[in-house]
């Protein structure tokens, strides 16, 4: 399995976000943008503390391994696989959210003198950074279960030796 890039997560973080404004304005111009939801920060803020609730009782039991410690619980590989797939997969959908909502939220900022357009952009302000803190928790999750790399023989991972 791949380790995701910062610089992927990044530019759809970017990219979304520029997609997003273009978006609003132009649904601005024909209409009425439709409100943020209320409950986005919430849910976004939840994923990323189960995230890192996750990579640091992972990290513990882990460390608690590697130390040989009295009583450590060992960790199955195949639970951090899955750790490391939901960590990938709640990073790869919560950068281009937070560049969703980053575009609305700077959209919104024209109009900051409206009270309810103030309430949205705060919220999609919210949504964004909790967005990017899932993004920075899948990332601490991945790297917690990372493989330690296999010096020894100089051989890779998934290649065979020579």
């Amino acid at each position: 399995m791949r380790e995701l890039r910062i610089r992927t997560l990044a530019l759809a973080f970017v990219a979304v976000g520029l997609l997003a404004w273009a978006g609003a304005r132009l649904w601005q111009a024909f209409g009425s943008l439709p409100g943020v939801p209320a409950a986005a920060p919430y849910v976004l803020a939840l994923i990323a503390v189960a995230l890192l609730a996750g990579a640091l009782s992972l990290r513990a039991r882990l460390k608690a391994q590697r130390e040989r410690q009295p009583g450590a619980k060992g960790v199955d590989p195949l639970l951090a696989t899955r750790a490391v797939v939901f960590a990938q997969a709640s990073a790869l959908v919560a950068a281009p959210v937070a560049g969703l909502y980053a575009g609305v939220g700077v959209f919104l900022l024209e109009y900051l003198e409206i009270p309810a357009r103030r309430d949205q952009a705060l919220t999609a302000g919210f949504a964004a950074l909790a967005g990017v803190a899932v993004v920075a928790a899948a990332l601490f999750l991945q790297h917690v279960c990372r493989l330690p790399e296999d010096d020894d023989e100089g051989v890779r991972p998934g290649t065979a030796g020579s």
